[in-house]
């Protein structure tokens, strides 16, 4: 089906399958040509396919909403937000500038997940909920959500951990968790707050810029992400590891009980993490990561998980290496890998027939084609422009 033809139906809903549909241009408003636009693609055919996949994966999306506005369970609003992020986001602004019934539905469902305390969630995973909603929130760069936003951002300034020297929780000093009261700090709550809060102070006045509002403490986070790299010299404690295999990369939290090594997915999170700290690219914490990252560099598994977490995996390295401005990567043995275009070809191949992607392993929610898929599209959408 041709690119046009996915738009229209996603435009018009899948009801509207066998009735007319206005053509998509007739549908948007005029908007004025960028100032300054896009260079031109470097690999246009590869280009169009991953236009198509985008296409399809929406379409396989779409489909699935929920009557209600929600998309998986009415219970984790972060899942709605990152597939409306995929919507909004898709190359052609269409969506965005049309904002179809069915995107609107899903929108009003995360503003009826808002809590008095500015959290958007409903039953636990408090901090993604909030991160990832309020990502959504900025991609459709509506100033109606704009106070939805600043409580939203609040609420995540309110989750950083501060514990005083030689407490229980003195490890977890400046990190962000799940958002449940437990004592649990790690780089991937970490790393989706820091995202949220740098996109929407980019699209609103930041509450920082309020007298007397409260900021986060980006001294302390970065602090805690020392705290969880594999980088002797920043980080004492004692399952750090010098050793080439794991020098530079990250584990899941600064205690790291189950002795995990550097791994893929933290890695990235890692980086993007420092990145959104205003870490320059010459910091030293910064390229040991990059660093540990290229040379594990690989597509067939998430480095030390095997396939746990592959999609999340590949979400989180478009996102990272985008962020740094890498073009390629260098191996150990002197080849470049053009990462963007080797990846995108990765997820065409193991696209579904329906336009659905899914992970064989179901570790951390990956066995849900909508997760699934929403990772996958807004990894295209990443990658669209750098291939």
């Amino acid at each position: 089906m041709k690119r046009s033809t996915f738009l229209r139906l996603l435009l018009g809903g899948v009801g509207a399958i066998g009735a007319a549909i206005r053509p998509v241009r007739a549908q948007m408003p005029k908007i004025a040509a960028p100032v300054n636009p896009p260079p031109p693609a470097k690999d246009r055919s590869l280009q169009l396919e991953i236009e198509h996949a985008i296409d399809r994966g929406l379409y396989f999306l779409q489909s699935k909403q929920n009557p209600a506005g929600y998309w998986s369970t009415p219970e984790t609003p972060g899942l709605t937000g990152l597939v409306l992020t995929a919507f909004v986001k898709e190359p052609t602004g269409a969506i965005k500038a049309d904002r179809p019934d069915f995107v609107q539905k899903g929108y009003d469902y995360l503003l009826q997940s808002q809590q008095p305390d500015g959290g958007i969630y409903l039953k636990g995973l408090a901090n993604y909920c909030t991160s990832v909603c309020v990502l959504a929130l900025v991609a459709l760069d509506s100033a109606d959500y704009e106070p939805v936003l600043k409580r939203a951002r609040t609420f995540l300034i309110n989750q950083q951990g501060h514990f005083p020297p030689g407490s229980e929780g003195e490890p977890y000093d400046g990190g962000i968790g799940y958002g449940d009261k437990s004592l649990h700090f790690d780089v991937s709550n970490t790393s989706f707050a820091l995202e949220a809060l740098r996109a929407s102070e980019s699209h609103y006045r930041a509450e920082s810029n309020v007298t007397g509002a409260k900021d986060l403490d980006w001294g302390a986070a970065v602090a805690f992400l020392e705290r969880c790299q594999n980088l002797p010299g920043t980080n004492h404690e004692s399952w750090v590891k010098g050793d080439p295999k794991n020098l530079g990369g990250f584990v899941y939290d600064p205690l790291n009980k189950k002795g995990l090594l550097s791994y893929g997915s933290m890695s990235y999170a890692g980086l993007l993490s420092y990145i959104h700290a205003d870490l320059k690219k010459d910091d030293p914490r910064v390229t040991a990561v990059f660093d540990w990252l290229r040379h594990n560099y690989t597509l067939e598994e998430n480095p030390g998980m095997g396939l746990d977490g592959l999609y999340y995996y590949y979400h989180m390295m478009s996102k990272a290496l985008s962020a740094h401005g890498s073009e390629t990567l260098a191996m150990a043995d002197g080849k470049e890998v053009a990462w963007a275009s080797e990846l995108a070809l990765k997820l065409i191949n193991l696209q579904q027939t329906d336009g659905s992607w899914v992970n064989s392993a179901g570790r951390w929610w990956e066995k849900d084609p909508t997760l699934v898929t929403s990772y996958a599209v807004r990894t295209m959408e990443i990658i669209h422009s750098r291939v």
